[in-house]
């Protein structure tokens, strides 16, 4: 296990190579049930050892998938997860009643092969629109995948991949922090490739964590970290009916019980974020065709809400997303962009970089290398910073190119 600490200035946790089971209490793993037409993994679970508290945010798609209704049910009735069980290749969205049924059965049926209750287990799915769950092949690997479980890096492997649809590799990140004297880990798995835009993007996501905390402070880290990571990311403005985040904590780690006012609350949030943060721009790099991330630094605003606005207006941007593809160094879209973001701006007082680059400095045009600013945008990471000059807000966010690749997969998805 490699581990990397971080700056001197910001080294409130360290970062190691790990998984969803690195934390202690965590087990997962995945097979392939038969709903995906090739033999990928398409079903998978993580199970924890105790009753965990748990938190989940959801998709703000008026339409939300059935599994995101009996997790709701299942959080609802103590705050409390043991399992989550995922499946790939259908999403169970838009399926009527049968489809809450379906959703209610696989809940039933694993909490049943775990021996716990069902409240305990929460139920995701990822896929295709309007079509209903092969159930058969559901319950059969329902059956078989306790026998798979591990604390491994295997079965965690194998559960990223049985979350995966367009995706083209895995996202993992892991961060460790010591609290009360123990450490306690921070782990996170995600899945999203396409149908990425803010306000819970399109994604599945699960962090796991051997901390004990109680749900309130949970749920509330969790959404304050959403709202600063996985809410700031787009690929193509498209909010899907199934986003769902779940953390998990075990408790196992032995620490007293984290609180906003714990010692090491700071800490301990700074590991999380950087484990969601780090989902999120994994995601925004693996968008569908994509070939460059792209990350939009605002500063200088109002506020940092009105920051966040324009960043995401930015990075949302059709036209500064082909323009990124196409390594053109025009800046006019970004600043197109920030003009109907909908948030003050002073039209006089505005600079924009390329990276290393100066594009515009008070709303007025500098001289720059356009081979240069060729190569930059030729790399497969392109940072836009715009300084606002206005006040002390500022925000960050993550998207990818536009690419022709985007089309063709998204042409075919469902033949």
């Amino acid at each position: 296990m490699q581990t990397q600490a971080l700056s001197t200035e910001t080294q409130l946790f360290n970062i190691i190579d790990g998984s969803v089971t690195t934390p202690h209490g965590f087990l997962a793993s995945g097979l392939y049930c038969g709903l995906k037409k090739s033999e990928r993994n398409d079903l998978g679970a993580i199970v924890c050892d105790v009753p965990a508290t748990a938190a989940a945010v959801y998709t703000t798609n008026v339409f939300q998938a059935a599994p995101l209704a009996v997790t709701r049910a299942s959080l609802k009735e103590e705050g409390k997860l043991q399992a989550i069980i995922v499946n790939s290749g259908n999403a169970n969205a838009c399926t009527g009643k049968q489809g809450e049924a379906d959703a209610y059965r696989m809940r039933s049926a694993f909490a049943e092969q775990l021996g716990i209750a069902p409240h305990y287990v929460a139920v995701a799915s990822t896929g295709v629109i309007g079509e209903p769950l092969k159930m058969d092949c559901v319950e059969r690997g329902i059956v078989e995948l306790p026998t798979k479980l591990t604390e491994l890096g295997e079965g965690a492997e194998q559960f990223s991949q049985a979350i995966l649809t367009t995706d083209l590799v895995k996202k993992e990140a892991c961060a460790v922090v010591m609290v009360d004297g123990k450490q306690v880990t921070v782990a996170g798995c995600a899945k999203g490739s396409g149908m990425i835009h803010p306000n819970m993007a399109t994604m599945l996501g699960f962090v796991t964590t051997d901390a004990s905390i109680g749900q309130e402070a949970l749920a509330g880290l969790l959404r304050s970290t959403t709202n600063k990571t996985f809410n700031m990311i787009t690929v193509d403005g498209d909010t899907s009916t199934n986003d769902m985040l779940i953390a998990l904590a075990s408790g196992m780690a032995g620490n007293e019980p984290l609180h906003e006012q714990h010692e090491a609350w700071q800490a301990f949030a700074a590991a999380f974020h950087y484990v969601c943060e780090q989902l999120a721009k994994a995601i925004a790099r693996d968008g569908e065709g994509a070939t460059k991330l792209i990350e939009v630094r605002v500063t200088g605003a109002v506020s940092d809400e009105a920051a966040s606005a324009i960043a995401k207006s930015i990075v949302g941007s059709s036209l500064v997303k082909s323009a990124v593809f196409g390594a053109d160094a025009n800046w006019g879209r970004v600043i197109a962009a920030v003009g109907y973001a909908g948030q003050p701006v002073n039209p006089d007082t505005v600079d924009i970089h390329m990276g290393p680059i100066t594009v515009l400095q008070q709303s007025t045009p500098v001289a720059f290398d356009e081979e240069a600013a060729l190569a930059y945008l030729k790399g497969d990471t392109v940072i836009f910073h715009v300084d606002l000059h206005m006040g002390a807000g500022e925000s960050k966010a993550w998207g990818c190119d536009l690419t022709y690749d985007y089309v063709r997969i998204n042409a075919a998805y469902r033949t």
